[in-house]
């Protein structure tokens, strides 16, 4: 089916391992999804995903196909701020450059002057050289970044409905109940969470450190089939699963990939009024 319609499938990182280690073509956390878009040699592109996913691989990709399996896989973080609300922010601190999270809409985004994912936040605030950023909608990620740099960091009050529901009693009690665990949060996470864990960074670099460190056993703070998809390649360390599950995520299923693919499912359009502004700030961030 995919050979018949030239298409390939990018998963992200929170499909469970059916999808992600069964029939996508390419996974990664979104900035890889991002990079690896604009590289894609197919007429068709299926997002396993959540919206703002397929929204970017559209911006980034005008002339292809892009679909998505299910239109209700949304996002807390997307649906958390509005391009009102950024002109709004724009009055309130005149002259103070926006990076927008790339878990916004790409009306967001064109609103924005950069993107940022949770890898390379960092990166992105001081590339741009100024004291002050406001850094939309993930407040929890941008108070951690603040907590690695000079830059002042003027934060939203958005969150992402999975990573906010650990708390820093639950590192605790991981680490009463499972001596020597090593504790890996997102930056998605409360800053208590993140400054009670061993590491943190995005699901790629945690990816990275269970395979670089090979912890004996291991916890990582973020959605359950991370867990999963990551212990397949590393059956000597053993992971621990206090995680929690991304509704919007689990819409997407090989039944409705495979609809998608038959009946050319849910295609993702970008309004032309914004698109071109959009894809500058993913292009920005890309290019850093």
């Amino acid at each position: 089916l995919k050979r018949r319609r030239n298409a390939v499938i990018l998963a992200h990182n929170y499909q469970t391992p059916e999808i992600f280690h069964g029939v996508a073509d390419i996974v990664g956390d979104s900035l890889a999804l991002a990079r690896k878009a604009i590289e894609v040699d197919a007429d068709v592109i299926v997002l396993a995903g959540v919206h703002f996913m397929a929204e970017t691989a559209k911006l980034l990709n005008p002339e292809k196909t892009v679909l998505i399996p299910d239109l209700g896989a949304g996002c807390s973080l997307a649906d958390s701020i509005t391009p009102e609300d950024i002109a709004l922010l724009r009055q309130a601190h005149p002259g103070v450059p926006v990076i927008t999270y790339v878990n916004t809409s790409a009306a967001v985004k064109a609103a924005s002057d950069i993107c940022c994912t949770s890898g390379n936040a960092k990166q992105v605030v001081e590339s741009l050289g100024v004291p002050k950023v406001l850094m939309i909608p993930d407040e929890y990620l941008a108070r951690n970044v603040a907590r690695e740099t000079d830059v002042e960091i003027i934060a939203w009050h958005g969150h992402c409905e999975v990573h906010e529901l650990f708390t820093a009693d639950d590192v605790r009690q991981l680490r009463e109940n499972h001596p020597g665990v090593t504790v890996l949060a997102h930056p998605e996470c409360p800053p208590d969470v993140v400054a009670e864990a061993d590491f943190a960074g995005s699901t790629a670099v945690m990816s990275d450190y269970v395979g670089k460190q090979k912890p004996a056993r291991v916890v990582l703070l973020t959605e359950c089939s991370m867990s999963d998809n990551v212990a397949v390649h590393h059956p000597e360390v053993e992971f621990i699963r206090p995680c929690n599950l991304c509704p919007h995520m689990k819409r997407i299923t090989l039944a409705n990939i495979r609809a998608a693919l038959e009946e050319n499912r849910h295609e993702v359009t970008v309004d032309p009024a914004i698109a071109v502004a959009a894809r500058r700030a993913v292009e920005r961030m890309l290019a850093i």
